[in-house]
């Protein structure tokens, strides 16, 4: 499973940077987005992550990205089960056949488990550079550094930025220290493309090296400049075995008022607070809501609490049943022998020959 995350910031840097414009109106096609990338990564393994290189004025070539992976032969579905006891603290321990999973209502065998610690995680960060997150952006990197510091060290990692037009800012590498070196060169500026940058970071974390994948998205704002819809990028999620962490910031230039899901500053509506909280449940995730961003220290504290959850969850793994209908089915996870533990987990899956359960 991969991990995407989300953070806005664009403008003009000095750094080298990787640029491509939103996506077109429908989903993307099985060789649609494609990015530039310098030719001194040309040789690498595309296994292996990419490094950005030091010196301006490269030639570049084409990559295309597919939107899915390498694909298994076998009918293995992997969930991503995050389980917390009354008081919200996560639970270790558990084996096997503590668990029982469901798909529409029907049990499954569980074929086996691993455990957080375990399991390394392909992330992708994605980070709104709007105009609107001028202000924001020196807490929301602070918040990002710590989020990356937090993760284990064999984590590969990417980071996408995003206003108006996406710009992939340090392809996947295990660099950790690299990605941060990324942050200080953030720019915020134009509109919000909130949509074509989770399509984008969508496709381009299945190229990671790690089963278990994520994203991190950060914003401020309701998408206004997106060619992709909210149910196109919910029935992308939907496909894909992608976790997607999300954060929204409220303004800290003036008084905040919080009406229903919905974050006021004047009379501008600054945090889609629907949108981020249904991506979130439907894969199984969390949406964080800050109303008052002060100095930073809920959203940095924020950020640690992902990047510890994503060591403290369990990876299940069973077998679709044969024959199955193409579709989306229902999944439920439980621990009945610990009724009083609480288990998250993604909505459902989709199966049948066009699912995309399990990459790499």
């Amino acid at each position: 499973m991969s991990l995407v995350v989300l953070v806005g910031a664009s403008g003009n840097s000095s750094g080298q940077q990787c640029s491509f414009a939103s996506s077109p109106a429908l989903a993307p096609k099985p060789v649609g987005s494609v990015l530039e990338v310098p030719t001194t990564a040309a040789d690498q393994n595309p296994n292996e992550p990419l490094h950005l290189p030091q010196l301006a004025g490269q030639a570049y070539q084409r990559l295309e990205l597919p939107p899915n992976g390498p694909q298994r032969e076998t009918d293995d579905v992997q969930l991503t089960v995050t389980v917390t006891d009354q008081s919200g603290r996560y639970v270790n321990g558990l084996q096997k056949n503590d668990f029982r999973i469901y798909v529409d209502n029907i049990q499954r065998p569980l074929q086996f488990l691993r455990r957080g610690f375990d399991t390394p995680v392909s992330v992708g960060i994605i980070v709104d550079s709007s105009g609107s997150m001028r202000r924001k952006l020196p807490q929301a990197r602070a918040a990002i550094e710590r989020f990356v510091s937090g993760l284990d060290p064999r984590d590969d990692i990417f980071l996408l930025v995003f206003s108006t037009r996406i710009s992939l800012r340090q392809p996947f590498t295990t660099s950790h220290s690299q990605l941060i070196g990324q942050l200080g060169l953030l720019r915020a500026e134009a509109d919000t493309a909130l949509f074509d940058a989770i399509m984008t970071g969508l496709s381009m974390v299945e190229r990671g090296r790690n089963d278990k994948k994520a994203l991190l998205v950060v914003t401020d704002g309701m998408d206004n400049a997106s060619r992709n819809t909210l149910a196109q990028v919910v029935a992308e999620a939907r496909r894909k075995d992608v976790l997607i962490y999300t954060i929204g910031i409220g303004d800290p230039d003036r008084g905040i008022l919080g009406i229903g899901f919905f974050i006021f500053s004047g009379d501008s509506v600054h945090v889609d607070a629907p949108t981020l909280r249904q991506l979130s449940n439907e894969t199984g995730s969390r949406a964080y809501l800050l109303n008052k961003v002060g100095d930073g220290d809920l959203l940095r504290r924020d950020c640690e609490e992902i990047s510890k959850e994503l060591g403290e969850q369990y990876t299940l793994v069973f077998v679709a049943p044969d024959p199955v209908p193409s579709g989306y089915r229902s999944v439920r996870v439980e621990v009945p022998g610990r009724p009083e533990l609480t288990t998250r987990v993604r909505k459902g899956v989709t199966m049948g020959p066009v699912a995309t359960i399990k990459s790499n």
